[in-house]
């Protein structure tokens, strides 16, 4: 599989990134094989998360073994600095490791948490604490679903080193500025800050819970993915040619095994084939939140 330079962080991170929430599906043995499976695909990346379920503990006993190939990214939804120093210390527990690689401020999407986080009391002093400690190296970001503060992250967020957030172009094929996530490739881009895309497979919200209850659900996702192996093979495509560094697999076991053979078949593809690929998703609903208010 191919490998590119995330941003200015010295790491070559396979285009293809394991969304390690897969594994919450799976008893440990089964998290296991998949994880072989990944590697044996050249996956380098592998992102996790706390609210994963217990995503951390079941990828520990393969992330320890392979510890020196895998750059690990980890994330927390605390925004004070007592929060985020508690969540980083129990993450480094349940996986068993030293330090980890990239930790990234989870899921920021209203303005006053980027106050919040910023603030001598806010998160990033715990994340700067813990790199100063050798605990962690790279600071990042991820937002699902507000691009403005993302670019006013950008610009606040000195040593910021990557950004996670969504691409596809179900998204591209929307008008506005609360879908703009081009202008957030372009500002990350000029800076130097790595790019991971997510929610490159999502074909839309899933139905209502009346007519489609959570248990019913083919796949366990947080949205309706597309699963036909040829449009997946036209997202990461897509995705990989709109520049970003990385793409990361769905949540789902199932769907990850048909994105690393795509990530394998990675071709770039032109501006024409790109404009395409977004004309055929122009009339399909965003699986992306709008800009979100309290």
């Amino acid at each position: 599989m191919q490998t590119r330079p995330l941003g200015a962080t010295g790491q070559e991170s396979s285009v293809v990134t394991f969304g390690t929430i897969a594994l919450n599906w799976l008893e440990q043995e089964g998290a296991n094989q998949l994880i072989e499976l990944v590697r044996e695909h050249g996956v380098t990346h592998f992102d996790v998360a706390p609210t994963y379920g217990d995503a951390e503990l079941k990828l520990g006993p393969k992330l320890r073994q392979y510890r020196e190939d895998i750059f690990l990214g980890c994330k927390t939804q605390e925004r004070s600095y007592e929060g985020a120093w508690q969540k980083l210390e129990r993450s480094i527990d349940r996986l068993g490791v030293e330090k980890i690689d990239l930790y990234q401020v989870h899921g920021l999407e209203y303005e006053e948490e980027l106050e919040t986080i910023t603030a001598d009391d806010g998160a990033l002093a715990a994340f700067r604490e813990a790199q100063e400690q050798g605990l962690i190296d790279h600071i990042g970001l991820t937002s699902h679903g507000n691009p403005g503060l993302i670019r006013n992250a950008i610009e606040e967020i000195d040593d910021l080193e990557t950004l996670m957030f969504p691409l596809n172009p179900v998204v591209d094929a929307k008008d506005g500025e609360e879908y703009d996530y081009d202008a957030v490739l372009q500002q990350a881009d000029e800076a130097n800050i790595g790019t991971l895309a997510i929610k490159a497979f999502a074909k839309g919200s899933w139905p209502d819970t009346a007519q489609l209850p959570e248990h019913e659900r083919p796949y366990a996702n947080w949205y309706e993915p597309v699963d036909e192996p040829d449009v997946i093979q036209d997202r990461l495509n897509y995705t990989l040619s709109r520049g970003v560094d990385t793409v990361v697999t769905p949540g789902d076991p199932k769907l990850v095994k048909m994105v690393l053979s795509a990530g394998d078949r990675y071709e770039a593809l032109d501006e024409a084939a790109q404009r395409a690929i977004v004309e055929q998703a122009r009339h399909a609903e965003s699986p992306v939140p709008e800009q979100l208010h309290h």
